[in-house]
């Protein structure tokens, strides 16, 4: 029996040339698509290496002169000057008021008047207690006139022998203790008279005073109210003395409190007036320090002139401390101090320099430091002059010009 395995598999038939021809276009395509990108890299390397860096952009400033000042910044208050307070030595009733809140006083005038009647009855009784204490004093003086005469007369007879010696005696002790009481009548009435005067100066002291001239700024007390001087005087009126001319009481750290000194100008400005500058000077730098939550701080008082009284007592002072000035200095922006141009060597050790633009190039300028106010700063020595441009920054044209382009983000 033939083999079915033989006969159903079909013989290998040859390949042509033919069938072989549509493979060779499909790799030379492969192959001129490689070449042509390895040319367009190449030429993209070589307009890329060819073509110019980006140019630099300088961020400038002029070289100009003008001022430097150092300036210590503290908040204080408007006050015045001696502010008075107005209590009461006696305790009573409030009978009378007249003197209210910005009323101008004299010194003596009264502002306020307490009952005056139970002192007034203390002055009577002392004043009758004095009439009886001279009344006194008159009769025991007509006694001690009787005793020097029947003193006189009894040391005669006795000389005599009219009278007995005893009866002499009795006569001159009787004559000293006429004398005695005499004595005692006039220091009875000193002691009237000095009880007298103490309950005249309580009396007076229902009339509430003003013991300057000034301008009352607190009222403190109405008609009627009981006012009780036991332990402590109570507060009727605060007054002003003058305010037109005040202070203003600023706390200055400690770390700035050194380069305070008296006779320093000083500037500051209030809430009520933003656009007005005020004027004074440093006229005291207390000792005694203020201690909040561990921070201390130091009471520097500024005076200043009030005349057009647009000052009140009490604002809010932000203060400025002139410690140190120049005037008509050369002066360079601090930016200017800090800039170095990438890889620019750094400074010496204890050097200052700018760089300045020159013919379109950064050249290094070595200078010489003075004042510096934390904006600008005092040029003592150094190859610069007034109108030089330094350098305070770089950027590149071609970030500014797409940073430029950029559309701008909604919001």
């Amino acid at each position: 029996m033939p083999d079915q395995t033989a006969r159903l598999a079909p013989a290998a038939a040859p390949v042509s040339a033919d069938a072989l021809a549509p493979v060779r276009p499909r790799r030379h395509r492969a192959i001129a698509g490689g070449l042509l990108f390895l040319l367009l890299a190449a030429a993209g390397a070589w307009w890329w290496l060819a073509s110019p860096s980006p140019a630099t952009l300088y961020v400038t400033a002029t070289v100009g002169r003008g001022d430097v000042t150092r300036a210590v910044t503290a908040t204080g208050t408007a006050n015045p000057v001696l502010t008075i307070i107005v209590g009461t030595y006696v305790s009573g009733v409030i009978q009378q008021i007249s003197c209210d809140y910005n009323t101008t006083v004299s010194k003596g005038q009264v502002c306020a008047k307490i009952d005056p009647r139970p002192y007034q009855a203390v002055v009577d009784q002392d004043q009758a207690n004095l009439d009886v204490a001279r009344a006194q004093l008159g009769k025991d003086q007509a006694a001690l006139a009787y005793a020097e005469v029947n003193d006189r007369r009894n040391q005669q007879l006795a000389q005599r022998n009219y009278v007995s010696q005893d009866t002499a005696d009795s006569a001159r002790s009787a004559l000293k203790q006429a004398g005695a009481q005499v004595a005692l009548d006039q220091a009875t009435i000193e002691q009237r008279q000095a009880q007298l005067a103490a309950a005249q100066v309580n009396l007076n002291y229902t009339d509430i005073v003003s013991p300057v001239d000034g301008t009352v700024v607190s009222r403190n007390v109405t008609i009627g109210q009981t006012v009780a001087a036991t332990f402590q005087t109570p507060t009727l009126f605060l007054i002003a003395t003058d305010l037109t001319k005040m202070q203003v009481d600023t706390n200055v750290s400690e770390s700035d409190i050194g380069a305070i000194k008296s006779g320093q100008p000083a500037s500051f400005t209030v809430d009520a007036y933003p656009r007005r500058v005020f004027h004074g000077s440093v006229v005291q730098v207390r000792q005694s320090p203020q201690t909040v939550q561990n921070v201390v701080t130091y009471d520097v008082v500024v005076g200043f002139d009030n005349a057009d009284l647009a000052l009140r007592p009490g604002m809010t002072a932000a203060t400025d401390i002139i410690t140190a000035q120049r005037t008509a200095v050369l002066r360079v922006p601090d930016q200017a101090l800090r800039f170095s141009p990438p890889g620019a060597p750094a400074a010496a050790a204890g050097t200052s320099r700018v760089w300045v633009l020159r013919a379109g190039k950064p050249v290094a300028v070595a200078v010489t430091t003075g004042l510096d106010d934390a904006t600008n700063t005092e040029i003592l020595q150094g190859d610069l002059q007034s109108g030089d441009r330094v350098i305070l920054g770089q950027q590149h044209a071609a970030a500014t010009s797409a940073a430029s382009a950029a559309p701008a983000p909604r919001l």
